[in-house]
């Protein structure tokens, strides 16, 4: 497939200029949406008017096929702006960006994905999790079942946490076939399939503009060609369309967005904050100096590890993938740290659902929700290092 079968998608400006009005447009409507719990439409369309949604569709297809660093910059640029929006963004680009790396769609199904893209915001995301199984990271099957038919495969199952809801335009769907033996499948469900239903499950502390409800299948019919294959190897299945590496650093970058938000946030606070005991802004006193300085710390570890970890990846170091685990889980701490300092310090004011950094810190603990968790991350790197197989 060639560039000329699609039509040419923006190129995201990555420059800083760029990126803060893409922040400050996002924030303009971060907190009604985040009150409502509704579809974030208009962070969604600034993102895709910027070409931000498509930042990671290969060159071969039309798009820009930009690096992981810049793909961080935008997921930073819109975490400070609109963490939902980021998050729905995150999965979106990680989806062309697997695409990119191996080529699992079917070539007809991809190419109208692109061309939908071009013209408006056309969202996927792989939908894996399960009422009873949770989040597939920690093992298992997938319940939710594909039956072969005489021409392509019908779909049964629920999911959990699916996040984009509504607003997604494909699902890629965890599934295991009724063949013997059962072979573990992606299946790729356009979203206006008959017998999906959504059930609207999300009521969470954070992101809650994002839409991760749970989403059922009941016979829903899905073409031969949609049918991708995760294959067994070395008696686990690894998933070719699963972000890995660089990639899978997309969530922690937004995180470190929100933090930058909660700084913007105590800054204005703290400045314009005048008791009259003190007759001056608390910004003056040496005590909210040196919080600010805490939560400047903080974030610039957050950073320093976020992009240092991907220039060093960039440049072929061998030892950093097996570090990956423990760089996120370090950044995780560091952007909570971040925003749990300025919310200590200025107590009742930051807790209160008219100041922004209360939903920061809504926002900032779902950190620690994705994907490998801090204990696992600790788990394996601990039995790596003792097992001496930590590349030096």
């Amino acid at each position: 497939m060639t560039a000329l079968a699609h039509p040419r998608l923006t190129v995201p400006d990555t420059a800083p200029a760029a990126l803060a009005a893409l922040t400050a447009e996002l924030a303009a409507t971060a907190g009604e949406y985040d009150r409502t719990g509704a579809i974030p439409e208009a962070g969604i369309a600034a993102a895709h008017r910027g070409g931000y949604l498509t930042a990671t569709v290969d060159p071969r297809y039309g798009g820009p096929g930009l690096d992981s660093i810049a793909v961080a910059r935008i997921l930073v640029a819109l975490g400070e702006g609109d963490p939902s929006v980021a998050l729905i963004a995150a999965n979106n680009l990680n989806t062309h960006q697997a695409q990119a790396a191996r080529a699992v769609w079917p070539e007809d199904v991809y190419t109208e994905v692109v061309r939908r893209s071009a013209l408006a915001p056309t969202l996927l995301n792989s939908v894996r999790a399960e009422p009873e199984l949770g989040a597939p990271a920690r093992g298992g099957l997938p319940a939710t079942i594909a039956r072969r038919t005489a021409d392509g495969w019908r779909l049964h199952g629920r999911k959990a946490f699916a996040t984009g809801g509504t607003a997604l335009a494909y699902h890629v769907v965890w599934a295991l076939t009724d063949e013997s033996p059962q072979r573990v499948v992606h299946l790729l469900v356009p979203a206006d399939s008959p017998g999906i239903t959504w059930h609207e499950t999300w009521d969470h502390l954070g992101l809650r503009a994002s839409n991760t409800h749970d989403v059922s299948y009941a016979d829903v019919v899905v073409p031969i060609e949609s049918f991708v294959e995760i294959p067994l190897t070395a008696g686990a299945y690894r998933d070719p369309s699963s972000a890995s590496g660089p990639a899978s650093f997309g969530h922690v970058a937004l995180y470190v967005g929100v933090a930058r938000a909660a700084r913007t946030a105590f800054i204005e606070f703290v400045r314009t904050r005048v008791p009259a005991a003190l007759g001056k802004p608390i910004a003056e006193t040496e005590r909210i100096q040196a919080v600010a300085g805490e939560i400047e710390a903080q974030i610039v570890q957050a950073e320093t590890l976020l992009f240092g970890t991907l220039a060093q990846l960039a440049a072929g170091d061998p030892a950093v993938p097996h570090r990956l685990s423990l760089v996120k889980a370090q950044i995780a701490r560091s952007v909570i740290a971040a925003v749990q300092t300025a919310v200590a310090a200025l107590g009742n004011a930051a807790l209160t659902r008219h100041h922004p950094l209360e939903r920061h810190l809504r926002d900032v603990l779902c950190v620690r929700v994705h994907p490998p968790q801090e204990d696992a991350a600790l788990l394996a790197a601990g039995q790596a290092l003792l097992r001496g197989t930590i590349p030096r």
